[in-house]
């Protein structure tokens, strides 16, 4: 795309948010490289991450199954153990922040819709009654079997994981409620125990906040084509799209800005045009690299 179709794609997307009296922001893994998280776009990158399972030739959707946990419980949470302390110890980069103020300017403020399990958007501090984590929480437990419907934090684990072999060395969790092995409550592949009341609650939530909205605006980040999931529900929301991806930015058939950046430097670029229609303060917050 030339500097030109970018500079245009920029206007129409800062003209959008000018126009909302809300925002709908959509994230997939996208959303987190920025922050240093890795990246699983296919069995290479997951295995970068991973090496351990590579060696091993695991791919992602084979560990990420209950049936892993099941089977070899120790390396699946060697595998998510360490994804939960390093979504811990991880600091959401200055795009949160800049999510939270457009969705300050707005009358209804700002919902989010992800399929990130990290928490970041906690982290960053959007409530928790403004998120719906269509994919669940690693920061949540839940039974393996389940033997009831109820899911607790995740606070008090503390694992202990081997990297160069990606095991748990520490005890497995267990189950309050019945002694069995315990596992996120994250949906994982071919994954029909899931407990999602918690996030059907969200979906509610959203709908009632929706059906307030009269302009809504909808900033979709990091949101592949692999899984749909987000991209799916950002083009049914019947309002302008802003699309942000480096990979895999275009919309078809809607009033829309397609971006090819990833994440934060798209947002910084929206944000400095905001500033210089006087939207937006100027912006004091040092980029990140």
């Amino acid at each position: 795309m030339n500097e030109q179709r970018i500079e245009k794609e920029l206007a129409a997307a800062a003209t959008f948010i000018m126009e909302a009296d809300a925002l709908i922001i959509g994230a997939g893994a996208g959303m987190g490289v920025d922050s240093g998280l890795p990246d699983f776009r296919g069995k290479n990158g997951f295995w970068r991450a991973y090496p351990a399972l590579g060696k091993r030739n695991i791919r992602f959707e084979e560990i990420a199954t209950p049936e892993a946990f099941q089977r070899r419980a120790y390396t699946a949470w060697g595998f998510y153990g360490h994804r939960l302390l390093l979504y811990r110890r991880t600091t959401p980069h200055a795009g949160f922040a800049i999510l939270r103020e457009f969705g300050a300017k707005m009358k209804y403020g700002a919902f989010v819709f992800t399929s990130n399990v990290d928490g970041q958007f906690q982290k960053a501090g959007f409530p928790s009654t403004r998120i719906h984590e269509c994919h669940g929480s690693i920061h949540q437990l839940q039974c393996l079997t389940p033997c009831s419907r109820q899911t607790w934090s995740a606070e008090g684990l503390a694992p202990e994981i081997d990297e160069q072999r990606c095991m748990m060395t520490s005890p497995l969790p267990q189950c309050p409620h019945c002694g069995a092995p315990a596992r996120p409550n994250a949906l994982l592949f071919n994954d029909y125990e899931w407990v999602e009341g918690e996030y059907e609650r969200s979906a509610e939530w959203f709908r009632l906040w929706r059906s307030q909205a009269q302009r809504p605006v909808v900033i979709e980040l990091g949101a592949g084509r692999a899984i749909t999931t987000v991209r799916n529900f950002c083009e049914r929301q019947n309002a302008p799209l802003i699309r942000i991806n480096p990979r895999e930015p275009w919309v078809i058939g809607k009033r829309s800005a397609s971006l090819p950046f990833g994440a934060l430097d798209g947002l910084h670029r929206i944000r400095a045009l905001l500033s210089a229609r006087g939207f937006l303060p100027p912006d004091i917050m040092p980029h990140d690299e």
